[in-house]
C-alpha cells in the first residue's frame, strides 16, 4: 500500500473543496464588515443586537432551505420543520458554537479591556489550523503552524494598533472568557467537518436558537434599546451579511473547503475590517496596518503552499 498522492499546487484542485474553500473565503469577506455595521448600529445593546441579527439570520435559512428543496428531486424535498429535526448533537453543536461563542465573546469584552480580549478571543483561527491537524484526511505541517502565526501577529499589530500588549490579573476572569470564546469557535468549526450529513441550511435552525438565548440574555442583562432608521438598517445587514450568510458560507467551507487554509485566512479579518473603517473614514491608517498586511498575506500564503510533490500511487 502506498501513500496517496498530495497536490502539488498552491491551492487545491478538487472541485468541492476549491468551493468549499471560496465559501470559507465569502465568509471571511462578509465578518469584515461587522465592525463597520456595528459601529452603525449605534448605541443598541449587545445581546439586543445579537437576537435581532440572528432572527434575520434565521430567515435567510429559511430562504436557503426554499433554495435547497427546488433543486432537489421530489422524494429528496422536506418540509421546513423537518429539515429542522435534526439529531441531538448537531444541535448541541450548533448552540455551542453559535450561541457560546457570542456568549463568551461579550462575557469578555464586559470583564476585560477590549483591545486584550480582542486579541486573545483571536487565538481561534491559529486553534483552528491546530485542531485540524488531527481531522481524519488531514495533517498539521510545521508550514501551516508558521503561516497561523504570522497571521496571529498581523492580527495582533492591529488589535494593539503597535502599542504593546499587557495582561492584567484583575481582569483574568474577562481573560478567561475570551480564551474560551477563541477555544469555543475554533472547536465547533472543525467539529463541523464530521457532521457533513447535516445540510447548511439547518444552520437556521442553530440562528433561531441563538437569537431566543440572546433576547434572554438581554432581557436578564440590559435595558432595551429603541433603534433608530439607521440602525435598522444595520440590524438588517448584520443579520443578512456577517451575521447571517457569513456563518451558512462558513459551515459549507469548513465542511468541504482546506479548513486549515481558511483558518490561516480567517486572520484577514481584522485587516480587511480596518481598512473598510479607513474607506468610510472611521479609522486611520498607520504603519501597523501596513505590517499587519504584510504578515498576514504572507501567513495566508505559507499555510496554503502544497509545493514539494510527493510520487506514489493511491491504491491497495
Amino acid at each position: 500500500m502506498t501513500a496517496p498522492t498530495e497536490p502539488t499546487t498552491a491551492v487545491d484542485t478538487h472541485p468541492d473543496r476549491r468551493r468549499g474553500t471560496m465559501a470559507g473565503a465569502a465568509a471571511v469577506l462578509l465578518w469584515a464588515t461587522l465592525a463597520a455595521l456595528t459601529a452603525l448600529s449605534g448605541d443598541i445593546p449587545p445581546f439586543q443586537l445579537l437576537a435581532m441579527s440572528f432572527a434575520l439570520a434565521f430567515l435567510v435559512g429559511v430562504g436557503l432551505g426554499v433554495w435547497e428543496d427546488r433543486r432537489a428531486t421530489m422524494p429528496a424535498r422536506r418540509s421546513m420543520f423537518r429539515r429542522f429535526q435534526l439529531p441531538l448533537a448537531a444541535w448541541a453543536l450548533g448552540i455551542y458554537g453559535l450561541f457560546g461563542y457570542h456568549f463568551a465573546y461579550f462575557t469578555a469584552m464586559r470583564l476585560a479591556p477590549p483591545v486584550e480580549a480582542g486579541l486573545i478571543n483571536y487565538l481561534w483561527p491559529l486553534l483552528i489550523v491546530v485542531f485540524a491537524g488531527f481531522l481524519p484526511g488531514e495533517r498539521l505541517r510545521g508550514r501551516q503552524i508558521a503561516g497561523a502565526l504570522l497571521g496571529f501577529v498581523g492580527a495582533a499589530l492591529i488589535v494593539t494598533r503597535g502599542q504593546g500588549f499587557y495582561v492584567d490579573p484583575r481582569y483574568a476572569t474577562g481573560y478567561l472568557f475570551a480564551v474560551a470564546a477563541g477555544v469555543i469557535w475554533a472547536s465547533y468549526s472543525v467539529l463541523s467537518r464530521r457532521m457533513r450529513d447535516v445540510p447548511t441550511s439547518a444552520v437556521g435552525a442553530f440562528c433561531a436558537a441563538t437569537a431566543v438565548l440572546a433576547l434572554l440574555c438581554h432581557l436578564a442583562l440590559e435595558e432595551t434599546v429603541r433603534p433608530s432608521a439607521v440602525e435598522w438598517l444595520a440590524v438588517v445587514g448584520l443579520g443578512l451579511g456577517p451575521v447571517g450568510a457569513a456563518f451558512y458560507a462558513w459551515d459549507y467551507g469548513v465542511k468541504h473547503g482546506n479548513i486549515q487554509t481558511l483558518g490561516a485566512l480567517a486572520y484577514s479579518i481584522p485587516l480587511l475590517s480596518t481598512a473598510l473603517l479607513i474607506v468610510l473614514g472611521l479609522a486611520e491608517a498607520t504603519w501597523a496596518l501596513a505590517a499587519a498586511a504584510v504578515l498576514i498575506a504572507g501567513g495566508a500564503v505559507l499555510a496554503s503552499w502544497r509545493g514539494g510533490q510527493r510520487r506514489g500511487g493511491a491504491g491497495k
